[in-house]
């Protein structure tokens, strides 16, 4: 599986949400300025080409579905950014966002909890 573009994952995350969507619906949930419809289809047909979508057809128009859910997606990735920049570890992950400031000690209280009572 290769990584995908921002692009490319903007309107993933748009089909993910939709879960069947025809290009004008993805479209609707892009934010402003709206790409166009021929450069949002373009795009589409090459994510179907990658096999992270596939098609339904509807009387000349085709509405599209995701073949990879967005967690085995964000699993692989978010994977592969630890090793590639945390040496493989969430401590050290967490530790790089309490430094930046992007997680605050009550959310990790909230994790700390979490992880305690053995939820997700």
């Amino acid at each position: 599986m290769k990584r995908l573009t921002r692009k490319e994952e903007e309107l993933m995350q748009a089909i993910w949400k939709l879960e069947h969507a025809f290009v004008k619906d993805v479209i609707e949930l892009l934010p402003h300025p709206k790409p166009h419809y021929n450069t949002v289809s373009t795009v589409i047909r090459k994510l179907e080409s990658q096999s992270y979508l596939a098609h339904e057809d509807f009387g000349g128009t085709h509405r599209y579905y995701p073949k990879i859910s967005k967690e085995t997606y964000q699993k692989q990735f978010l994977g592969d950014s630890m090793a590639a920049y945390f040496d493989n570890s969430y401590k050290n992950m967490v530790a790089f966002f309490a430094r930046e400031k992007k997680i605050t000690p009550e959310e990790l209280k909230d994790i700390l909890k979490a992880i305690e009572r053995g939820e997700e």
